[in-house]
Parts: C-alpha cells; structure tokens; sequence
C-alpha cells in the first residue's frame, strides 16, 4: 500500500494523507460523499491539528485515505475559516454534505466530538472547504 501512496505523492508532492471520520462506516459514507459532490467541505476541532492531525493549506493537495489506509481520492483546500463551534452557519454546515439543517449538523457534530477529546460550543475548530480533484478508486 505504500508503494500506491509513494505513486500518488510523486503527483502531488506537497499532499499530507488523513481520514475522513472515526470509524470504518463513517469513513466510507464520507468518501461517498465527496465522490458524488455532496460534501464540499469538512470540519476538525483545531485541538486535533495541534497535536498531530494535517494542518489543511489553502491551494494545497492531500490524499484522502480509505479506513484500510488505502489512498480513495484527492482533494484540494479552496477556502479555511477558524470559528468556535457555535459560529458555523448553516451554509457552512450544509456544505459538508452529511445533514439536511444546522441543527441536525450541531447534533450529529457534538456527538463526534465528545467521542473524541471532548465538546464545548466555545471550542475552536477548522472548518474547510475543498474541491475533488481525483477519485482513486
């Protein structure tokens, strides 16, 4: 697998890899998202890039990767907004594909974050928007 990882590097040379979700079938309906144009943008509370996720760069290329560590597709970050979690608008949270209203994006969101490190509506996250480039797969 990591010799498909060197290929695909050897395009874009600057591409971090990561994962979309925190499990396998989340990973997998978001990839499916993007793959049919749905998801256009994703969220990460800032504290997980601080310690260790991708920093996302506006221009940048980065290789999404499937729950198995396969390479799935790749996007490029068009635009970054640093908010807390309860400045993101409606438009903001549409635009990740994954709910039909905000509040269906707060609850589903909030859920996510308590699973992992914890929640505030205070909390600082990365918001990003980003177009397909290539699907891998």
């Amino acid at each position: 697998m990591s010799d498909e990882i060197d290929a695909i590097r050897e395009r874009y040379s600057t591409a971090q890899t990561f994962k979309f979700g925190d499990s396998r079938s989340l990973c997998m309906h978001l990839l499916s998202l993007v793959r049919s144009g749905r998801k256009t943008a994703t969220c990460s509370a800032l504290r997980d890039i601080q310690i260790g996720e991708p920093m996302p760069a506006i221009g940048r290329r980065d290789i999404a990767l499937d729950w198995d560590g396969a390479p799935a597709l790749v996007i490029e970050t068009t635009e970054l907004i640093q908010c807390r979690f309860s400045e993101v608008t409606e438009p903001m949270a549409l635009a990740e594909g994954e709910n039909e209203s905000l509040d269906e994006w707060r609850t589903g969101h909030r859920r996510y974050l308590e699973r992992n490190g914890g929640f505030s509506p205070d909390m600082q996250i990365l918001w990003e928007r980003f177009i397909l480039i290539e699907n891998l797969s």
